[in-house]
């Protein structure tokens, strides 16, 4: 069995554990599949590869470099779910201009202020989507102000709409906002996989025992290059998307 990525960070004592106690099995993919991107925007891609203590002066939540490793990957499981026409949702985050609603994210970071402001020598939107993987016009957005795509927003109720039994998760970070929007799938029994190239975290080591916990508890991490293999077994035509672009939310600035 070839090594998985969080192996290096655990002792021996940890992988005979899971050996014995049965966590990690197999769960599969479901039927009518939904891609979820969360929170891939430039205030946590930047808008270019740089190295991570570079990006993050100007960007605080910027995972640097390995947000645009995981770009190509995210580009090839968006573009077969269009050939396939399989919903893809994004997330991304929404906040009044005062910031006010923030809430409790200006707890936990000295830099929180900052999300009312765009930086300087770009003047981009924080919370935009990217534009190497912009949204298309049959595509979903869902605006969120916590980490789960599901908190307070309408994910459910639009994978309700659409059918969908499964969601294949991408996007950042693995820790936070990927791993919360898996728990909450996972509690409303979505059966849940993760594409492993195409979600990514300011820490690394952060992203290796993020994705481990999930295999073993709440999600299958697989290989992107499985997911399209099964993306190429779905029947075109079975779900009823959007006909037209969604209208963008007002006041965007960065959440965690």
């Amino acid at each position: 069995m070839s090594e998985k990525i969080w192996d290096r960070f655990l002792t021996e004592r940890d992988k005979d554990v899971f050996a014995a106690s049965g966590y990690g099995a197999r769960g599969g993919f479901g039927k009518r599949p939904a891609l979820l991107v969360v929170d891939v925007n430039w205030a946590f891609c930047s808008e270019a590869p740089e190295p991570i203590l570079k990006a993050i002066r100007k960007w605080r939540n910027s995972c640097g470099e390995d947000a645009w490793e995981a770009m190509p990957y995210l580009k090839s499981l968006i573009g077969k779910a269009h050939d396939r026409g399989i919903p893809v949702i994004y997330t991304t985050g929404v906040r009044r201009d005062d910031n006010w609603d923030s809430g409790s994210w200006s707890w936990k970071n000295g830099r929180s202020a900052e999300d009312t402001k765009k930086p300087v020598e770009t003047n981009l939107d924080g919370n935009e989507i990217v534009s190497e993987i912009a949204p298309a016009p049959q595509d979903i957005v869902v605006y969120k102000q916590k980490p789960s795509g599901f908190f307070g927003t309408n994910l459910a109720s639009y994978l309700t709409l659409l059918g969908c039994d499964s969601v294949i998760v991408t996007g950042t970070t693995t820790s936070g906002c990927v791993r919360a929007t898996v728990l909450d799938a996972f509690s409303l029994n979505y059966r849940v996989a993760l594409a492993e190239e195409g979600c990514f975290d300011r820490s690394q080591a952060s992203h290796a025992i993020n994705l481990c916990d999930m295999n073993a508890k709440y999600a299958d991490v697989v290989k992107t290059a499985e997911v399209l293999a099964f993306f190429d077994t779905i029947e075109k035509g079975q779900f009823d998307l959007p006909k037209g672009a969604a209208v963008k939310a007002p006041n965007l600035t960065p959440a965690e």
